[in-house]
């Protein structure tokens, strides 16, 4: 290796380099996407706990799976209150459990609707 103005020629590990910066970089890129996924309000879970609850109650839940619907409201109801405080990703959890335990409803009253038409004939 040849020296440069006056300074003794360095060997620098360029295989030890690389993939310190690329590993620094990549987990510099992961954790902006995690944090930029999280800066969106759960616009669509809301609306989906929101129509999971709807169709509960068309089905009867309120008397046959009173528990589970209120569950659901429950969740909801955080939800909306984690939204109102930009914890978007809390709020997002809970509208994913409103939509599940709407649907726990939804099955449980269509369960019970079931049972009493097979003992009505």
């Amino acid at each position: 290796m040849v020296a440069l103005s006056g300074f003794p020629a360095q060997e620098k590990d360029v295989k030890t380099i690389a993939p310190k910066s690329l590993t620094k970089a990549l987990l510099v890129a992961a954790v902006l996407l995690m944090t930029g996924c999280e800066t969106a309000p759960p616009v669509q879970e809301m609306s989906d706990a929101r129509q999971a609850i709807a169709v509960a109650k068309e089905a009867g839940a309120a008397e046959k799976a009173a528990i589970h619907l209120k569950a659901a409201e429950s969740y909801l109801q955080r939800a909306q209150q984690k939204l109102n405080d930009h914890q978007y990703s809390l709020a997002r959890y809970d509208a994913k459990q409103a939509k599940m335990k709407a649907l726990d409803a939804l099955k449980a009253s269509e369960a019970v609707t079931g049972s009493a038409e097979d003992d009505s004939q």
